[in-house]
């Protein structure tokens, strides 16, 4: 069988699944298991990170199916939000609100429409190229009504139920979008990048005649300045320099000024100060603020609560109502008239240079510091206070850290750590966004205060009765244009309109569960017993994101968790180390790596990698090449090995090598199986890759003379090793074990049958030829390091062990494998080590106290004895743990350890040894000779060997051997200067 072509091999398997429609005869049975498929923003073409959480969300599916289990698998698309809205933007060629405005909503969002699932096709492609089962007709989008409308919903339950609020709070605001943003989007990977920023040292003149210094990286909130705040329990110091004298935090003293005096912060609280600028009306005072932190800048802090958070709630304590100097562009307003329009970045400068002219800048820097930008955008993001809708996250916080305990996390370490951090610290989520694309947020408001009235509706059918008009589109400007009456005006003039603002597409993909469903307007009944969902699967950024908004609703609807296990994977990186990026081209292509190596590869690439257990990874096209040669070459050149014999499937042997194969295989069916149930793909892909050296490297290269006799026994053992082999492996390479699986039993699809069950329990025999395979791995390994070749028979291996009755019945193959003339199997380790004790203080010496050293001399001195397992020092009896007794060999360089015990190999090489050893050279020689003739395994032939007197004499001395190994009816000698192997018919 010639070498394989692994996409070849691909790319027939997934024509047959698609005429067979395999996918869709594995959706069967009655016991389910709930898988929820996250949903991707349909605007952007996959990467690596889909791949790797889309190889994932196939193999537990996979797995499953095979434990008998149903597994739908919907597929999902995101299609609202700002992703969907930038991207329609660079298409339309428009920047800002104002240019959507102009264009109008309803062109913008038709535009938007058409350009979310233009995608679709090449995901598709994606997915069903990387071997992913998934349901695409049946699939839902988050922009269709009933989707839609099972958002509106959640709103007005969570409203009902006291959890949503509108409120005014200073939140993360990008301002080329002109939206806020919740705490969730700026925590995302990637958001928080290096930026230079000025830092500023100002003066504030006090009405003491001290002047005030005052740090910050936002110049451009000083026109906005309405208080100062100071820590009231750090030490603030009045130092004088150059004829002025400064108010400063103790420890941020200007170099050179004298300290005049020390004091508590709170003797500065109420003091008031004359402001930088005059655009804002106040008293400005100094109060107190637990958030100073002496470490950073002068320990003065300057408060402008329009633009912090913490400057907000310190103000508002005080009575200090925010005063809004710029507008949704963040450009300054007329109440600031020298920096009217500009931008707030873009004013800093002019800022400092008009500070500078008021002799109030007393030190002038740049500051590298880690800054949010937008997710979507990356726009520099700045903190602005703004009118926004809220969940009460807070009120349900306690709940929400409940039910995580409910939550198998994998890795375990997540749902304490990252995940049940951000849960203790979670603040209220604001939900409501300044655009145009998504589901409105489905509050209607009297537009005269004189008759305030507030709906929430949570259906179409309460649109419908209300305002009497059939609602078929969900979506702004429609949405908008249902007005009525306001019932509660007598005079009949003011009308009930929407708000504005729609729902963040962090919402709607928190709602998937039920949206999904439609429920609970359809499939109540169907979302009740698929809920929660038995696994989901995201990389590690959707702790604050997709997995957090998911149990954010499902602890406020249904007091419950959203899901009972989550897998949370790493990041991807490229092989520099560097964030992937496709403007850089750090990272291999996809469909290149497809074309050249195959998805199989690409899987089992990454499911056995690090990124499983959470950690970072760099993907290389080596990494790749790796699983090739590793793991899919190994596992077809044993079935391609066995198709060469094919015939017997007789599986009752007493051979105890077919022994041994078969209980190594029913022992990894049993580990695989516990490693799957736990979701520990990766510790599975390891535990496969041992048994393919296991199976390659022991069984069928010990047992190929028996193959080559065409013995049913042996044959009968690989292919039922292979059959169990492929099924466990097939949810990890599940093409290539496709391929495998339906050549080797004629089947319709390894993906069709039950995964594998352990029948056998010959524990004992695994025990022992691991053991017989660690005696021969550790001799070859000596072997090696004295330069003596494999082939070269040596007199004596020596083992010395307890377990040596345990080998016993395989001196043989020991002798076979490391090509010695005789094993020597001995329960005395003095006859060939030493035991060497060593004591452990830190253990010892709580028990000993000062007897300790006692101890420590007398093991030096030599005088202790182990005897029966009990270990005496000077006299004192040592528990385990305060010691460790190990057997150090005679002769060092000729041993070497092994599990509790020692071997010796005997390297004397006798005249007769050393014939023989040339004449295993010749038979491999005259090997190589029948495979370039093409020969077929079987054939007779008739061999000539030339070489000098040394060949001369191997080929005289083991003529027999020659012919026997090398199935030649003729073996004879011509003299030669080199040694030159001919087979001839």
């Amino acid at each position: 069988m010639s070498e394989p072509v692994f996409p070849k091999v691909e790319l027939r398997i997934l024509d047959f699944w698609a005429q067979d429609r395999t996918f869709e005869a594995s959706v069967s049975g009655d016991e389910e298991f709930v898988f929820y498929d996250g949903p991707p923003f349909a605007n952007g073409l996959p990467h690596y990170g889909h791949l790797l959480t889309g190889y994932i969300k196939d193999a537990v599916p996979r797995y499953q199916t095979m434990r008998g289990k149903r597994v739908e698998r919907r597929f999902g698309w995101d299609c609202h939000g700002l992703p969907a809205e930038v991207d329609a933007e660079k298409q339309l060629g428009i920047t800002g609100k104002a240019d959507i405005l102009q264009l109008g909503i309803g062109a913008f969002n038709a535009a938007t429409r058409e350009s979310v699932l233009r995608y679709a096709r090449e995901w598709e492609q994606y997915v069903t190229r990387q071997a992913r089962w998934v349901d695409f007709a049946g699939g839902y989008k988050t922009l269709d009504v009933d989707y839609m409308e099972s958002v509106l919903w959640a709103f007005k339950t969570l409203h009902d139920k006291g959890l949503v609020y509108e409120g005014h709070q200073v939140l993360a605001y990008c301002w080329r979008c002109e939206t806020p943003l919740s705490a969730t989007e700026t925590k995302m990977d990637d958001t928080y990048r290096d930026r230079r920023d000025p830092a500023l040292t100002v003066a504030f003149p006090l009405e003491t005649g001290e002047k005030a210094l005052v740090w910050t990286t936002t110049p451009w909130t000083l026109p906005g300045n309405q208080a100062l705040a100071v820590g009231p329990d750090l030490d603030y110091a009045v130092a004088e320099l150059d004829g002025e004298r400064y108010v400063v935090g103790r420890d941020a003293v200007p170099e050179g000024a004298t300290v005049v005096e020390v004091f508590k912060g709170r003797e500065l609280v109420g003091r008031r100060y004359v402001p930088p600028f005059d655009f804002v009306e106040g008293d400005f005072r100094i109060l107190a603020a637990g958030f100073v932190d002496a470490g950073e800048g002068t320990g003065i802090v300057h408060l402008a609560p329009a633009f912090g958070e913490d400057d907000h709630e310190v103000c508002a304590a005080a009575g200090i109502a925010p005063v809004m100097t710029v507008d949704e562009r963040t450009r300054f307003t007329a109440l600031v008239p020298p920096f009217e329009g500009l931008q707030v970045f873009e004013a800093n400068g002019p800022i400092i240079d008009d500070l500078r002219a008021s002799g109030l800048v007393h030190r002038h820097e740049s500051y590298v510091h880690s800054y949010p930008h937008c997710w979507r955008c990356d726009t520099p993001l700045v903190y602005k206070a703004v009118s926004s809708w809220f969940v009460a996250v807070t009120k349900v916080r306690d709940r929400m850290v409940e039910l995580n305990k409910e939550i198998t996390w994998v890795p375990g370490h997540i749902g304490e750590g990252q995940f049940g951090k951000w849960l203790e610290g979670a603040r209220d989520w604001s939900i409501s966004r300044n655009r145009f694309w998504g589901t409105p947020i489905p509050v209607w408001k009297s537009d005269d205060p004189a008759y305030p009235r507030l709906d929430v509706y949570g259906s179409v059918e309460e649109l419908e009765r209300d305002f009497g008009t059939q609602v078929t589109d969900l979506h702004r400007p429609y949405i908008d244009e249902l007005t009525r009456p306001n019932p509660d005006d007598p005079t009949g003039r003011s009308t009930m309109r929407r708000v504005p603002e729609v729902l963040d597409c962090w919402f709607e993909s928190g709602s998937m569960p039920y949206a999904q469903a439609h429920y609970p307007f359809e499939n109540r009944k169907w979302f009740e017993s698929h809920y929660p969902g038995d696994f989901i699967v995201e990389y590690t950024a959707q702790t604050r994101g997709w997995f957090y908004t998911l149990h954010v609703l499902a602890t406020a609807l249904f007091d419950r968790p959203a899901f009972r296990t989550a897998l949370v994977h790493g990041t991807l990186l490229s092989d520099d180390g560097r964030k992937m990026s496709k403007s850089l081209s750090n990272y291999p292509d996809v469909y290149e790596m497809f074309d050249r190596y195959g998805s199989d590869a690409m899987r089992w690439m990454l499911l056995s990698s690090p990124v499983m257990r959470g950690g970072d990874m760099a993907v290389s096209e080596q990494a790749v090449r790796d699983a090739v040669r590793q793991v899919l070459m190994p596992l077809w050149s044993v079935w391609s090995f066995y198709s060469l014999y094919a015939g017997g499937r007789e599986t009752e042997s007493d051979h105890p090598l077919d022994r041994y194969a078969l209980a190594k295989t029913d022992r990894l069916v049993a580990d695989v199986t516990a490693r799957m149930d736990t979701f520990d793909l990766s510790g599975a892909c390891g535990l496969v890759r041992t048994f393919l050296d296991v199976l390659t490297n022991w069984y069928v290269r010990r047992s190929r003379t028996r193959f080559w006799a065409g013995d049913p026994q042996a044959l009968g053992t690989l292919h039922s090793v292979l059959e169990v082999l492929t099924r466990v492996m097939a949810p990890l390479a599940p093409l290539v074990t496709e391929e495998i699986w339906k050549c080797l039993t004629g089947g319709r699809s390894v993906h069709l049958t039950p995964f594998p069950r352990p029948r056998r329990g010959d524990d004992d025999l695994v025990t022992a030829m691991d053991e017989v395979r660690e005696v021969c791995s550790a001799a070859l390994a000596l072997r090696k390091a004295a330069g003596l070749r494999v082939r070269l028979p040596l007199p004596r291996l020596t083992v010395a062990t307890p377990a040596f009755a345990r080998l016993a019945p395989f001196v043989a193959l020991i002798e076979q494998e490391v090509n010695v003339k005789e094993v020597v199997l001995t329960g005395d380790l003095g006859e060939v080590s030493e035991q060497v004790l060593t004591v452990v203080p830190r253990v010892l010496g709580p028990r000993l106290g000062p007897d300790v050293q006692r101890v420590i001399k007398a093991v030096r001195a030599g005088d202790w004895a182990a005897d029966g397992g009990v270990v005496t020092a000077g006299g004192v009896e040592l528990l385990p743990g305060e010691y460790e007794l190990r057997s150090v060999a005679a002769d060092a360089d000729h041993s070497a350890a092994i599990p509790d015990g020692v071997l010796v190999l005997d390297v004397a090489v006798t005249p007769e040894l050393l014939l023989e050893g040339v004449a295993r050279d010749l038979i491999r020689a005259v090997q190589q000779a029948r495979r370039e003739a093409g020969f077929e395994v079987a054939d007779r032939v008739r061999v000539r060997i030339e070489g000098g007197e040394e060949v001369a004499a191997a080929v005289a001395a083991h003529r027999d051997l020659i012919a026997a190994e090398t199935l030649a009816d003729e073996v004879c000698h011509v003299p030669g200067e080199s040694v030159v192997a001919r087979a001839e018919r």
